[in-house]
């Protein structure tokens, strides 16, 4: 394995099996992983995010569990948070592995994304929280934009702050933005057929109900976490939530929660096929191999 060198980026939709994969790999060329999930940084919030922790050991992962619950996130902390990591996992001499499903978080520390400086405007997030995703799609596709300004639109949080960067840019043509330069990585991507997602996808989710998601939720809303930011992070805790509150009732929570994770893999899918059109070559793995397997594919590739 000595001639494996730089990041190694694995990536792939919900319930695909990175976690296992990542830990697998990194135990098999002395690797470090850094987190590239969006949830997955909050304390507390372990079953809603999969952070499944038994399955790193004694691995100790980077950016999970370095934010309080409740508060905010976003792609500049992000960015900062990922270089940190970087440099110390490179100066014990460890192979990086970035491992997650958030493609923007991904794309952005792989082409240096500048659209981090762009500030919030509370008011326009507000008038758009109503809308939903189809409208807010529609909504930011009719706005001039650039070329380089990837949005990722996987969710509708995400969507809002693509809208919101959209109009600050129209409305501030003369700031210049210098990107950073892009990073150099080996990126590997899980793929699975279809109904092997979708089966995987409901096997967990019963799974988290039974390992005591709606008590997670439950407990964080006790902490005196706003329902409205619980119901901002996330399929899991938006539903659990609204289940908690009275809005829905237990069968509608599973089915409808279900049904939305589904939808959810495939805009992740959508992304990532989005990051291959902008310039990002990934070699895809066969999900349906063990982790054996495809271990030994990715280190053919890399001493290829």
């Amino acid at each position: 394995m000595d001639q494996i060198r730089g990041l190694i980026v694995l990536l792939g939709p919900t319930a695909s099996g990175k976690t296992s994969l990542a830990v697998a790999l990194a135990k098999k060329i002395n690797g470090a992983i850094i987190s590239a999930d969006s949830r997955q940084v909050y304390r507390g919030m372990d079953i809603g995010t999969g952070k499944d922790l038994a399955i790193y050991g004694r691995m100790t992962p980077y950016l999970i569990d370095i934010r309080d619950a409740g508060d905010t996130y976003h792609i500049a902390h992000f960015q900062d948070d990922f270089q940190e990591a970087l440099l110390t996992i490179q100066s014990e001499g460890k192979i990086p592995i970035l491992c997650g499903g958030t493609g923007l978080y991904i794309q952005s520390v792989l082409q240096g994304y500048i659209y981090t400086a762009v500030p919030r405007n509370d008011q326009l997030r507000s008038h758009l929280l109503d809308q939903d995703i189809s409208a807010l799609e529609k909504l930011f596709l009719s706005i001039p934009h650039s070329a380089r300004f990837h949005a990722d639109m996987s969710t509708k949080k995400r969507l809002i702050r693509a809208i919101e960067i959209a109009y600050w840019l129209n409305t501030h043509p003369e700031t210049a933005l210098v990107p950073p330069q892009p990073l150099e990585a080996n990126v590997f991507g899980i793929s699975l057929p279809l109904v092997e997602r979708r089966q995987r996808i409901t096997d967990r989710l019963k799974h988290r109900l039974e390992q005591g998601l709606i008590a997670e939720v439950e407990g964080l809303l006790t902490q005196g976490i706003p329902p409205d930011r619980l119901k901002f992070y996330g399929l899991e805790y938006k539903y659990v939530t609204a289940y908690l509150l009275g809005e829905i009732n237990d069968t509608t929570l599973f089915t409808k929660l279900n049904t939305e994770i589904h939808r959810y893999a495939k805009r992740q899918m959508t992304y990532f096929r989005k990051m291959e059109k902008d310039g990002i070559a990934i070699h895809w793995l066969d999900g349906m191999k063990d982790e054996e397997q495809n271990c030994a594919e990715i280190c053919h590739f890399l001493n290829g």
